[in-house]
């Protein structure tokens, strides 16, 4: 887009080195509550719910055999498939995304094949340690929480595997521990390279609605998400999208799981048995309005949102860096999420950010996990998020920095504010 109006760089690069006002003796040392107003969560999922699902699941249980209630659920069922880009079968699952981890695994593997895990973080391993539980033999590729998935790493164990022992593999698209995008169809391509069978499974749990995803045109078999991340539902729904490769290896798996089981999913008697039993009603009416929400937006412009919001993100992250202090997880700008970013603090304390900004002023940012704890906080920019909204989470977490006396390179907020000009109209 052409600015009628180009930014003076000069303006915004003396905004960034202005020193902060000092604060008036007194007040100081009297101390003011600046925490009133809307509290706001900044963290990957659960992410902030528009008022219009919450407005739409607010209503009195309906009948739950025919009616209204029905037509809602045909509704989506008719909508999911565009939401992964498929033409492959569409599962609602009453849980988290565990359970869609779950179903992928009890309905396409029997009890000692073996599935390769992509390690990229936290969360791929995870899928695959659920896999061991039930009976797979779990193998994880290795990699690294600071860079994506190696396709050539990927392509080699996969030629080494003649006999096809491996029957799945396992992968996220973002990882929310590291804030990685993994590169979707240079796995898949890798695979194809191998001539391996494998049916591909892809976790997009933090990723879809906010990244491009094509599940058909990537050749995913199985894909798997959640209500409570960009698709602005609350937790509570899981996803799952099979193609025909997946759906016929439910021929030959022998884990089924009862109220996972595909088969009579697949061809329900009556209308309830899609949901194994009584459907989630509060939860359909809500996922509906957010599913027409996402298509009156448009995905492919959604999708061109969450990279403006996400490049305001990097641009305050790249401002505040400093050799031992503030810093990129993902270095690789071309690798980092859309939907989260994960900020190494060095040598400054994440767990006194997060509480700053939590206690101070109302604003929950994502622990680090795991290996990450007390050295990273997260942004999750997914979702119902607009430039206030995402410029006060920025502002505020360079407020706590500087509060705590620790330093930054330049100012973020100015920064991100140039990232989004273009983009205002």
């Amino acid at each position: 887009m052409v600015r009628s109006n180009p930014i003076d760089r000069s303006i915004v690069l003396a905004m960034a080195n202005t020193s902060p006002p000092q604060l008036d003796p007194e007040i100081a040392d009297r101390g003011i509550d600046l925490n009133f107003g809307r509290d706001l969560v900044a963290i990957p999922g659960p992410s902030i719910m528009p008022d219009r699902v919450l407005n739409a699941m607010a209503r009195p249980m309906p009948d739950i055999y025919s009616g209204e209630l029905v037509e809602t659920s045909d509704d989506i069922f008719r909508r999911l498939p565009g939401l992964a880009r498929t033409e492959g079968h569409p599962f609602v699952i009453i849980s988290n995304g565990h359970g869609a981890w779950q179903m992928a695994i009890s309905n396409t593997l029997a009890r000692g094949d073996k599935v390769l895990v992509l390690e990229s973080g936290r969360f791929a391993i995870a899928w695959g340690e659920l896999a061991a539980v039930s009976g797979v033999k779990m193998e994880i590729l290795p990699g690294s929480d600071d860079r994506p998935v190696d396709p050539e790493a990927l392509r080699a164990r996969l030629a080494d595997d003649p006999g096809h022992e491996i029957r799945a593999v396992l992968s996220v698209q973002t990882d929310t521990a590291t804030s990685v995008r993994n590169d979707v169809p240079a796995l898949r391509a890798a695979i194809d390279e191998a001539d391996h069978p494998a049916l591909f499974m892809v976790d997009c749990i933090a990723s879809l609605g906010c990244e491009p995803f094509e599940m058909d045109e990537w050749g995913v078999d199985v894909t798997v998400a959640a209500s409570q991340k960009g698709l602005m539902v609350p937790p509570g729904l899981a996803f799952l999208w099979a193609s025909d490769k997946a759906v016929a290896a439910y021929e030959r798996s022998d884990l089924h799981v009862g109220y996972l089981d595909w088969g009579r999913r697949l061809n329900p008697s009556q209308h309830y048995e899609l949901y194994s039993g009584t459907p989630p009603v509060s939860h359909l009416y809500g996922l509906r309005e957010a599913l027409v929400m996402i298509e009156e937006e448009g995905l492919e412009a959604r999708w061109d949102r969450h990279r403006a919001m996400a490049g305001a993100v990097w641009a305050a992250v790249d401002g505040w860096s400093t050799d031992d202090g503030i810093g990129f997880n993902i270095s690789d700008p071309a690798a980092r999420s859309t939907a989260v970013t994960t900020v190494r603090t060095g040598s400054i304390d994440a767990d006194e950010i997060r509480r700053r900004c939590a206690e101070g002023a109302g604003l929950t940012l994502g622990l680090g996990i795991g290996d990450f704890a007390g050295r990273a906080f997260r942004i999750g920019h997914m979702g119902h998020l607009n430039p206030p909204m995402l410029l006060g989470t920025l502002g505020t977490v360079e407020a706590a920095i500087v509060s705590m006396g620790a330093s930054i390179g330049t100012s973020g907020v100015a920064a991100a504010s140039a990232a989004l000009a273009p983009h205002l109209r």
